[in-house]
């Protein structure tokens, strides 16, 4: 990159590096919303169970999550850009490989455990990383904008997919999704420095006196395993948890990976239920960006609490609604702008609670959570379709768990965390 340009920039090339990282959670997004495409064309070409084909989407998904705290531990040991560049590469590969697969244990190895592991190194985890490596001020706005790319990259490319799926089959769906990531590695090579001193800069929005966190002298995998020992013997840390658990369980698990086959049970074809998760994607970047610049301004757990709500009260209507233009239209605006827009207040209570340094990895232990939840309902939502032939009471119990995270949210104290001795 030009120094002339990063000095022409100052603290504001903070804003570049956000655009690049943005790009990666939007394209790692983008490869997990694939399996959701992939479940009809795979029954039909294979002639493989729902069952069979969600086991392998809950394994990526869960492996998505479990991967985050130990990335970021990564990142802080040999450098965010050579881990992002190699989770970029690994995706590549690990669609293009699964072009041969025949059986559902290549789709699980290749769909499911080899994306899992490199989009989990470009999760919602890097982008808290980012945030406080590069930002001293406005953290919550630009979470926000980060956060909005991991789902909105599911929704947006879906159609895409689906359009893809209808015209050539299941092949050219995992083609595209392996051009894409290898296309980006360049980007992150050139516009994602380690961190601001690299370039001579300091954080935006920091001043001389602010400390930028320092990395751990310990191993990636030691740092990792520390940070959730002592976090596991707070309370707070538990409260975070399951809420997130139960963000991931009503989100991309369930929505993000059954609705395309829901609208498929009601008649709707592949491609309109494709573009009603673009619509999705489209309020869910509206959504989560306001829900950063809110999280800079207002108590983040009364915003848990209004998010949670109104996310189970959506998912309960959607299953007794008649599927009709207008019906769906309002769900996608009430669920889009509450897709993912727990994520800036969750991270904010996560610092608050364990600091600048650990709290990054913490939040990578609590994404887990949300992960393990996604995996839950991708599996539970696919049991329940093949043992009942519909989805009706999956996304009922899913709604019922919004609203008890809403409650939990008001319990959350984030007092500082003793994690270490004065």
């Amino acid at each position: 990159m030009s120094m002339i340009f990063v000095r022409r920039l100052g603290q504001n090339y903070a804003f570049v590096v956000v655009a690049a990282i943005f790009f990666a959670l939007l394209v790692s997004a983008g490869s997990r919303g694939a399996p959701g495409v992939l479940i009809l064309p795979l029954e039909d070409a294979f002639g493989w169970t729902r069952t069979q084909i969600s086991f392998a989407a809950a394994s990526g998904i869960f492996l998505y999550g479990l991967v985050g705290p130990f990335a970021v531990a990564l990142m802080d040991r040999i450098g965010i850009r050579k881990t992002l560049m190699g989770a970029l590469a690994l995706l590549s590969m690990s669609m293009a490989l699964s072009l041969f697969i025949s059986e559902p244990w290549h789709l699980l190895l290749t769909v499911g455990v080899m994306a899992g592991l490199a989009s989990g190194c470009m999760a919602v985890t890097l982008g808290a990383y980012t945030v406080n490596r590069w930002f001293a001020a406005h953290r919550g706005l630009a979470m926000g904008v980060l956060t909005s790319a991991t789902a909105t990259g599911t929704l947006i490319f879906v159609p895409g997919m689906a359009a893809l799926a209808s015209a050539g089959g299941w092949e050219y769906v995992v083609t595209a999704v392996a051009i894409v990531p290898a296309l980006l590695i360049p980007v992150i090579y050139f516009f994602v420095p380690e961190r601001p001193s690299a370039v001579g800069l300091r954080r935006y929005g920091a001043t001389e006196a602010d400390a930028a966190p320092q990395p751990s002298a310990e191993g990636p995998l030691q740092t990792a395993i520390s940070a959730l020992r002592m976090a596991v013997r707070t309370r707070v840390f538990w409260y975070l948890f399951a809420t997130f658990f139960i963000c991931g369980f009503t989100t991309n698990g369930l929505v993000g990976t059954h609705l395309i086959a829901l609208c498929g049970d009601n008649g709707i074809p592949e491609i309109q239920a494709a573009g009603l998760l673009a619509m999705m994607g489209v309020f869910d970047l509206i959504g989560t960006t306001l829900s950063g610049w809110l999280t800079d301004r207002f108590d983040p757990r009364k915003l848990l609490f209004v998010y949670y709500s109104l996310r189970g009260l959506s998912l309960i209507y959607l299953p007794f609604s008649d599927f009709s233009l207008y019906s769906l239209t309002i769900f996608a605006v009430f669920y889009g702008l509450d897709w993912i827009a727990t994520v800036p207040p969750t991270l904010r209570l996560t610092n608050e609670a364990f600091g600048d340094r650990k709290g990054p990895i913490i939040f990578g232990w609590i994404v887990a959570g949300h992960q393990l939840g996604a995996a839950s309902a991708a599996f539970f939502a696919g049991t329940m379709r093949s043992a009942q032939g519909d989805y009706l009471m999956a996304f009922v119990i899913a709604g019922a768990t919004g609203l008890i995270a809403a409650f939990i949210a008001l319990y959350i104290r984030p007092g500082k965390a003793p994690l270490e001795p004065a």
